[in-house]
């Protein structure tokens, strides 16, 4: 059992080091040479951990999902506790999902960098459409629990424009204050089942 944990706590700082350097060069800047060097360990412990590079860029995307993802769990569990309006949840899970705060700002470089190499590998854009197919069951959940009319079809728009402002911000078009912005406007006209609006989510 130790021999295990030690192997996957070894195969995650891997996946940090091809974080870090992806932030600073972008995947093109990663080798398993630079991987290893960054990571402290050795060029033979890198492919011991995963058999081919793009194995090891599949786990590192997995990876940031996982950070993305833990976040939302986290603060969806503590909303459990003290009967938080879902409206509020959907605000939260958008803007954790479009990364447009200052301090997501690595994670978006890396996340969009990610996007880019899914476009001609593959077994990347499979892990993304997974991601996103667990990600548009979440905010279908939680835009039915809101009084959203169409929760599936809502939570298709909402996906991809909070997808979209990560570039928006990132590249200078947005600022993230623009950016929130433009998700509260939207979060405004979402129909709910009545024919109203769901209302404000902050």
């Amino acid at each position: 059992m130790p021999r295990q944990v030690d192997h996957e706590s070894r195969r995650r700082r891997i996946a940090d080091a091809v974080c870090r350097l992806a932030d600073e060069h972008g995947l093109e800047g990663v080798t398993l040479r630079d991987v290893a060097a960054r990571a402290e360990v050795s060029m033979g412990a890198v492919q011991r951990c995963f058999r081919t590079k793009e194995e090891m860029l599949v786990f590192a995307l997995a990876h940031v999902g996982e950070a993305v993802s833990g976040r939302i769990e986290e603060r969806l569990a503590e909303d459990g506790t003290s009967g938080a309006d879902p409206r509020a949840e959907l605000a939260h899970a958008a803007a954790e999902i479009s990364l447009v705060s200052p301090e997501r700002r690595a994670e978006a470089r890396v996340w969009l960098a990610f996007v880019a190499q899914a476009a001609v590998t593959p077994s990347l854009a499979g892990l993304l459409r997974d991601n996103y197919r667990e990600l548009h069951g979440l905010f279908s959940r939680l835009l039915d629990a809101a009084g959203a009319g169409e929760p599936r079809r809502a939570a298709h728009a909402l996906l991809a424009l909070a997808d979209g402002l990560t570039t928006h911000v990132l590249i200078g078009h947005l600022t993230p204050e623009a950016a929130r912005e433009v998700l509260d406007d939207h979060l405004r006209g979402i129909p709910g089942r009545e024919g109203v609006t769901i209302g404000a989510c902050n």
